[in-house]
């Protein structure tokens, strides 16, 4: 079943709107030892002059670019979040040698290939998103990294081949319609004592409360519950995690998530009040996410 799912999900690349990114994609000459420095912007280096333009026109063929930023040659890809921001604030909190680790919706895969520095056993991302998908390839097509990308979500993680002494699962948790199932199907994919590292939307309250947004909160349409740390934690419990730590709460702010020439459409400037940054477009509470270690 697992194989059959693969084999569905790849012929994603051939939609039509995908084809001619994967078509760009083919244009590209080999590499291979290139000078790659794994900071905060991920910056490879050591291309040949003439292909600058090509890699340039490549990298536009693929946005929207979410998550970031690269620089490939002279080709900065400033991407609409500051990925370094949330990578910074957890990377204390983890250690990654020897250890077979997964990030559930790891987007275009940034945080993987940051996660390479650390020397993990094996890495694998899931995310069902051809364009994603598409993206990573482009940045593995320089970086040449042994990371494994699956197109497959969190619910498929019971059917995977083996389990996981991290997981990562970050911004992914609001945008399901039943989280606890979720925090279940991560614990089940977790090794015994491997641990979850999670961040989500939360609001202030000492209730075990949740906002459930009718139709959008921050201008996302499928944002289905926020909850309060109490009641995040009561998930938790629920799903059998044990060890729960709290490892950080901050708001998102224009410096972490903004619009550039890279993506397409509005960002966070325009998700917010015009009248008080503190509330969405909507009056809801202006998103604030809690970031959580949890083991199995």
């Amino acid at each position: 079943m697992l194989e059959t799912l693969r084999q569905e999900r790849l012929s994603w690349l051939e939609w039509k709107d995908i084809k001619p990114m994967r078509e760009a994609l083919a244009t590209l000459p080999p590499y291979a030892n290139l000078d790659i420095t794994l900071g905060d912007t991920i910056n490879i280096q050591g291309l040949h002059v003439n292909d600058e333009a090509l890699i340039e026109a490549c990298a536009k063929a693929l946005k929207p670019w979410r998550k970031g930023p690269f620089k490939i040659g002279s080709t900065f890809i400033d991407t609409e979040w500051q990925s370094f921001i949330k990578y910074t604030l957890l990377e204390p909190h983890f250690n990654l040698e020897g250890k077979v680790v997964g990030d559930i919706g790891c987007n275009n895969g940034y945080y993987l290939f940051r996660m390479l520095s650390q020397k993990p056993k094996k890495l694998v991302g899931f995310d069902p998103s051809a364009l994603y998908k598409t993206q990573f390839d482009f940045i593995n097509h320089f970086m040449q990294s042994d990371i494994v990308y699956e197109m497959l979500g969190v619910e498929h993680l019971p059917l995977y081949e083996h389990r996981f002494d991290t997981l990562f699962c970050l911004g992914v948790l609001y945008h399901r319609s039943d989280p606890i199932q979720t925090l279940k199907t991560l614990y089940q994919g977790l090794n015994p004592g491997g641990e979850l590292i999670l961040d989500t939307f939360m609001i202030e309250g000492e209730a075990p409360m949740v906002l459930s947004p009718q139709k959008t909160y921050s201008k996302i349409p499928n944002v289905y519950f926020v909850p309060t740390i109490s009641a995040l934690y009561g998930w938790l419990d629920r799903a059998k995690f044990k060890e729960i730590e709290l490892l950080e709460i901050k708001k998102t702010n224009l410096d972490e998530q903004r619009k550039t020439e890279w993506i397409f459409g509005e960002s966070l400037n325009n998700f917010l009040d015009p009248h008080n940054e503190e509330l969405t477009i909507e009056g809801f509470p202006a998103p604030k996410r809690v970031y959580i270690k949890a083991k199995r």
